[in-house]
């Protein structure tokens, strides 16, 4: 009796514990979350299923690790929103599957995503053909991002946090000296300096960081 005593009290307070946790760890679909966040979310419900497993153990023993997970979760969520490196190095950069209705093979080969997926998600996004396709991307998050050719073009980042995106240069058929004299006829040479910029429309746009306005 006292063993399932315990076990109730501690299955209510891990409840509201790890609620807690989610709330501080932000607002984000699973879908989106990153890897470091799944690996954070698998120890933690571990740690947890050892607590209500052990009623013996002191409870300490089990909430403890839970916060330094916490720790380690908001550092590495703090490092990413500023190091564009350190996201791309944690959860990787979008990996386009189809460009101009062609299938880049080597590319779903690397990501190890096979045809039968594609077509699936093809599917339930109502693409009828490849061929209509102009751009989809796979995103970190496992999910494709389509865009037919009738629609609007995605906005692809050419620079963030300051750091040259050379492989969305690549897709819109740029290079980066194109970029740095674009830039320059604007008046900006520091690229560091720079949010965020993208191409669109034909016209190159950019948003300059907080500490630089």
């Amino acid at each position: 009796m006292t063993d399932l005593f315990i076990i109730s009290y501690r299955t209510v307070l891990f409840y509201f514990l790890i609620l807690f946790v989610m709330r501080v760890m932000g607002k984000r679909e699973v879908g989106e979350l990153g890897v470091i966040d799944i690996v954070v979310f698998i120890i933690m419900a571990e740690v947890a299923a050892f607590a209500l497993d052990s009623p013996d153990e002191k409870l300490i023993e089990a909430i403890v690790p839970i916060f330094i997970l916490v720790v380690i979760q908001l550092t590495t969520s703090f490092i990413s929103l500023k190091s564009k490196k350190f996201r791309d190095l944690v959860d990787g950069d979008p990996s386009t599957i189809i460009r101009d209705g062609q299938i880049m093979e080597d590319e779903m080969r690397k990501q190890r995503y096979n045809l039968d997926d594609l077509f699936q998600q093809l599917r339930e996004q109502k693409v009828g053909s490849i061929r209509d396709v102009s751009y989809a991307f796979l995103e970190p998050s496992g999910n494709l991002s389509i865009f037919t050719k009738e629609n609007i073009q995605p906005v692809l980042s050419l620079i963030s946090d300051g750091v040259i995106q050379k492989s969305h240069l690549a897709l819109i058929g740029k290079t980066e000296e194109w970029l740095y004299g674009e830039l320059k006829k604007q008046g900006m040479s520091d690229i560091t300096q720079i949010f965020y910029c993208s191409y669109e429309r034909n016209e190159l746009k950019y948003q300059l960081k907080d500490n630089y306005r």
